[in-house]
C-alpha cells in the first residue's frame, strides 16, 4: 500500500529528526509520531514473534544489556529496526483513516519506504557519525543517563563504556551513513550554522508543503 498523508523523516541520531516532527505537526495542524511511538503496542507483543522489542520489555538484569558485544548490539538493532517496521505500518494505516497529515520520526527500513510512499514524502536526515557516539551520553534523557549510571559500576567502567561506544560505532557506520545519503531521496545535512527554522523551512521545500505545494 501506499500511504498519501504520511511524511516520514528516516537518518541518523542528532540529525535534528524529532524536532522536525514535532515543528512540522504544530505548524499543518497534523500528527506528530515521535520516536519509539510504537511502544505503545510493546506490552502486548509475543516474545516467540518480536524477539528483540521484547528483549528489554523481559530483560531482567540490564547489566546484561550492556555487556553484549558489537556483533549482538547490531544484530538486535537490526532486528528491532525489522520488527518496528511491522508494529509502525500497522498504526499508520490506522492512522491515515484520519485524513490528516502525519510526520513520522521513523526507522522503516529504505527499501521499505520506496514501496509504501512517493519520493517527496520522505526526507533523510543526517549527522556524521562520530556525532553519535560522542554525544550519545550528553543529552539529559532518562534512559541514556540510566545506562551511563551502568556502565560506571561495572568492575572496570573504562572498559565497559569502550566496549559500549564500539557498539554505537558499530550502528553508526560510514557504511550505513552512506546508505541513507545515497538512497535517492532529499536528504538534509546537520549544520551547526544554520538555526531550526531555516532547516525547516528546507524539510518543508522538500516534502512540498506550505508555499512550496506549487511545484508538485
Amino acid at each position: 500500500m501506499k500511504f498519501n498523508n504520511v511524511y516520514f523523516i528516516n537518518g541518523t541520531a542528532y540529525a535534528g529528526k524529532s524536532t522536525m516532527v514535532k515543528l512540522l505537526a504544530k505548524k499543518y495542524n497534523g500528527i506528530a509520531c515521535e520516536e519509539n511511538y510504537h511502544d505503545s503496542l510493546i506490552a502486548d507483543l509475543s516474545r516467540e514473534e518480536f524477539p528483540c522489542l521484547t528483549y528489554t520489555r523481559d530483560l531482567k538484569n540490564w547489566s546484561d544489556f550492556i555487556r553484549r558485544t558489537p556483533d549482538e548490539y547490531e544484530a538486535w538493532i537490526n532486528g528491532c529496526t525489522r520488527e518496528c517496521a511491522i508494529l509502525e505500518l500497522k498504526l499508520l494505516e490506522k492512522l491515515e483513516e484520519q485524513n490528516t497529515k502525519i510526520f513520522v520520526d521513523t526507522n522503516i527500513p529504505l527499501e521499505t519506504l520506496i514501496q509504501i510512499s512517493d519520493k517527496d514524502h520522505v526526507v533523510i536526515m543526517l549527522a556524521d557519525p562520530d556525532v553519535s557516539i560522542k554525544r550519545f551520553f550528553d543529552r539529559p534523557d532518562k534512559e541514556k543517563q540510566f545506562l551511563y549510571k551502568l556502565l560506571l559500576k561495572e568492575d572496570d567502567p573504562e572498559q565497559a563504556i569502550e566496549n559500549f561506544r564500539e557498539c554505537l560505532q558499530r550502528i553508526n557506520s560510514q557504511e550505513k551513513y552512506n546508505e541513507f545519503l545515497n538512497s535517492g531521496f532529499n536528504v538534509v545535512l546537520r549544520d551547526e550554522q544554520r538555526t531550526v527554522e531555516e532547516t525547516l523551512l528546507i524539510v518543508e521545500k522538500s516534502f512540498k508543503l506550505g508555499k512550496y505545494t506549487a511545484f508538485c
